[in-house]
């Protein structure tokens, strides 16, 4: 089940960043900034988009944070707690990212994925996203990641 998060999730959602990326801790450069996602700094993701959660009777499974531009939605930290991935849960949040684009008239989504994470940028591109750009992050002379787009 995917439902939509509200003020009160911020705890867990702070928990599912946490522990979804900490697997990449001390592999990406710049860090990620998952691994300090604190709850009032989820509040405020929040106020700027909204995030959909992913449950089973076990548990938050996942999560996905997203925003909306003028001119596309923004899919933010798709999220998996690794017990789950494999399982669809990816998929079955960024579809409903997806869908909430399509509502409000066939947006774009665009995402950024790391340039370290050739096996994330491969995954998106299977799921219909195509390269879009290179970014940098601030004090960085250098593409960190790219910009990636599906046209719904």
């Amino acid at each position: 089940m995917i439902r939509e998060a509200v003020a009160a999730d911020a705890p867990l959602l702070a928990r599912l960043l946490r522990e979804a990326f900490e697997e990449y801790r001390g592999r990406l450069d710049p860090p990620s900034s998952a691994h300090d996602k604190t709850e009032e700094v989820v509040l405020r993701e929040l106020k700027d988009g909204g995030a959909l959660i992913s449950e089973s009777p076990s548990g938050a499974e996942g999560c996905v944070f997203f925003h909306v531009k003028p001119d596309h939605v923004y899919l933010d930290r798709l999220a998996v707690l690794p017990p789950y991935r494999g399982r669809g849960v990816a998929r079955a949040l960024m579809e409903a990212v997806e869908s909430r684009a399509r509502a409000l008239g066939s947006t774009p989504v665009r995402l950024n994925v790391r340039l370290a994470l050739k096996d994330h940028q491969d995954w998106y591109a299977r799921q219909g996203y195509a390269f879009l750009s290179y970014g940098t992050h601030a004090g960085y002379s250098a593409p960190t990641f790219v910009v990636l787009q599906k046209s719904l």
